[in-house]
C-alpha cells in the first residue's frame, strides 16, 4: 500500500515524533515520584543515555516504543513500505539497546525495560500492580528485568 502522505508530509510527521518526555515515560515518572522515588532524567554520561536513573538503587530504566524497537507485541508490525530501510533502522536500535544494556550491566547498573505495550493496548497491565512491580524491582531486585503486556488475548 502506497503512503497516504506526500513525502514532506510524512517527512514532517516522522520529525515530531519525540524520544523524551514520551507519554509512557511520563506516566512511570510521575507514578514512581508519587511513591517516593527520585531520579535523573537521561542522563548523558550512562551508555544509551537511560529513561531514568536510579544512583541509589544502581538502576535504570528503560521505557521502550515497541514500534521504535521492533518488540514481538501486537503494537508491531513491520512496514509495508521501503522494508529494507525499516528493517534496517529497527535492526540498529535493537543493537544499541543490547550494546547499551551491556554497557549498563558492565558498569554495574541494573537495568529494566518497561515496553509500550506493558502501558497501553489490549495486553496492557493493570497500572498499579505495574507500579508495584517496578518499585519491588527497584528495592529488591539484583538482576535485569523486562515488563511488557500479557499475551492473553
Amino acid at each position: 500500500m502506497a503512503d497516504v502522505h506526500d513525502q514532506q508530509t510524512r517527512s514532517r510527521n516522522m520529525a515530531a515524533i519525540r524520544d523524551k518526555n514520551t507519554k509512557p515515560e511520563l506516566l512511570v515518572r510521575k507514578a514512581l515520584f508519587a511513591r517516593g522515588f527520585r531520579y535523573r532524567l537521561h542522563d548523558p554520561k550512562l551508555p544509551g543515555k537511560p529513561d531514568l536513573v536510579f544512583p541509589r538503587y544502581n538502576a535504570v530504566i528503560q521505557i521502550n516504543g515497541c514500534f521504535w524497537h521492533g518488540h514481538d507485541c501486537h503494537l508491531f508490525k513491520w512496514p509495508a513500505t521501503r522494508q529494507d530501510w525499516w528493517h534496517n533502522k529497527i535492526n540498529r536500535t535493537r543493537e544499541v539497546d543490547d550494546r547499551s544494556q551491556h554497557d549498563l550491566n558492565r558498569l554495574g547498573w541494573r537495568v529494566l525495560t518497561v515496553w509500550e505495550c506493558a502501558l497501553k493496548g489490549k495486553t496492557r497491565l493493570d497500572s498499579e500492580e505495574l507500579m508495584d512491580d517496578i518499585a519491588d524491582w527497584l528495592s529488591v531486585a539484583d538482576s535485569n528485568y523486562q515488563l511488557a503486556g500479557t499475551n492473553s488475548e
